[in-house]
């Protein structure tokens, strides 16, 4: 009896007793504090990866949209160097132009000419003849010019998200000539 009195005094003291409470709350919180920090760096860091992929393909389509010379391998050489230096993608960048005109009585896209670089072939009609749900309806006979990015990114920290692959597509008109003409220099 005396020894069940005895525990119990000392398990009731040691209940009320809060010496040190702080440091246990700090060991136990401190783990999931710096998993939230890793977690709001890597959502970050995605963002941002999206955001700098976005501009990149903005600035190489706009950049495409003002020219009034051919285009040719060297100028899509040029091109991919500018994404991967822009993007300072770690993975492997690849980027496509495509020139379209919009044939208005049959509402769709013909292919006048599509270069690539990187890992994906130049497009084919039947690529072009499927956008007519992504790029607004033309004028008959109207010249667009689609870019294409891709690139591959890996989230810094291991959170949840997996390797992801961005990409853009991006269309303009061109601006100081009716269409962006293409020459393999021959």
């Amino acid at each position: 009896m005396v020894i069940t009195y005895l525990k119990r005094r000392v398990l009731a003291r040691f209940l009320r007793d809060q010496d040190g409470s702080a440091s246990i709350e700090a060991v136990i919180m401190m783990p999931m504090v710096f998993w939230v920090y890793l977690a709001m760096f890597t959502f970050f860091q995605t963002y941002q990866e999206y955001y700098t992929n976005q501009k990149a393909a903005y600035t190489i389509g706009d950049m495409i949209s003002r020219e009034t010379l051919p285009m040719d391998t060297a100028y899509m050489d040029g091109i991919q160097d500018l994404l991967d230096y822009m993007t300072r993608s770690s993975g492997e960048t690849t980027v496509r132009i495509t020139s379209a005109k919009y044939d208005q009585k049959n509402k769709r896209f013909l292919l006048h000419w599509s270069r690539a670089r990187g890992s994906l072939s130049d497009a084919t009609q039947a690529d072009v003849t499927g956008w007519t749900d992504k790029i607004p309806e033309l004028e008959d006979g109207e010249y667009i010019t689609v870019t294409e990015t891709w690139t591959s990114f890996a989230p810094p920290f291991n959170i949840g998200l997996p390797v992801q692959e961005v990409k853009n597509f991006v269309f303009t008109r061109p601006r100081y000539a009716p269409w962006v003409l293409y020459s393999d220099g021959a």
